[in-house]
């Protein structure tokens, strides 16, 4: 059985680590099982936009620092740090080569099937939520997918006692400039959505403030 207050207890454990211990490393195993539950995450459509970069070079790391204003302390300490991308509208709009090859090699869908998923992904592309109109509203709808699955990073990190620090501070323009030359990313295709560090506090973490329940909550019955 799952036990619920468990849960409760890794969702008040999880915050935003600021800086690890050196002395400390996640094993192999643990960040398998972290990584996993990335791959495992829900995606609209099913079209798993993103692209995982584990950066443990430390020359890297040193670069990501320059252009990374929120990851001054997170970078050189953590045990594993990733930079997450999301895909653009190169890939990810109805009739590309990138959602043809998910709806056939991945979901191994029928050529029936595979028109009519087609079409309900073009109308909800071109009139639902509009996603056509600019490069940018494509990247903002794959990017919104990709924190799905930095959620369930660090949730199930914090399952197995591991801290983690979320990270959207960097200069865009400039990392988009890194990822090409450093790391051989297409800028094209893929695009930075964020960052998250992982390892093992020092520092004690402060009580957790949120609001109240009945604040943010509204029944409709």
């Amino acid at each position: 059985m799952i036990d619920k207050i468990k849960i409760i207890e890794a969702y008040n454990f999880r915050h935003a680590c600021k800086v690890f211990d050196t002395n400390k490393k996640i094993s192999d195993a643990d960040f398998s099982f972290i990584l996993e539950t990335a791959r495992l995450s829900p995606s609209s459509f099913g079209f798993e936009p993103w692209k995982f970069l584990v950066v443990q070079n430390k020359d890297l790391r040193d670069k990501l620092k320059l252009i990374t204003w929120g990851a001054q302390g997170t970078l050189p300490t953590a045990s594993h740090f990733v930079v997450i991308l999301a895909r653009k509208q190169k890939a990810m709009k109805y009739d590309s080569q990138y959602i043809k090859h998910m709806m056939e090699d991945v979901h191994r869908l029928t050529d029936d099937v595979i028109q009519k998923r087609r079409g309900f992904v073009k109308t909800f592309q071109e009139s639902d939520f509009n996603l056509i109109e600019s490069e940018r509203a494509m990247f903002d709808w794959a990017s919104k997918q990709t924190y799905i699955a930095l959620a369930n990073m660090m949730t199930s990190a914090a399952m197995i006692n591991i801290d983690s620090c979320p990270i959207e501070g960097y200069k865009a323009k400039e990392m988009e400039k890194l990822m090409t030359d450093d790391f051989g990313i297409d800028h094209t295709e893929y695009g930075v959505t964020c960052m998250v560090a992982f390892g093992y506090r020092i520092d004690k973490q402060r009580n957790k403030t949120r609001q109240d329940t009945d604040e943010i909550i509204q029944w409709f019955n």
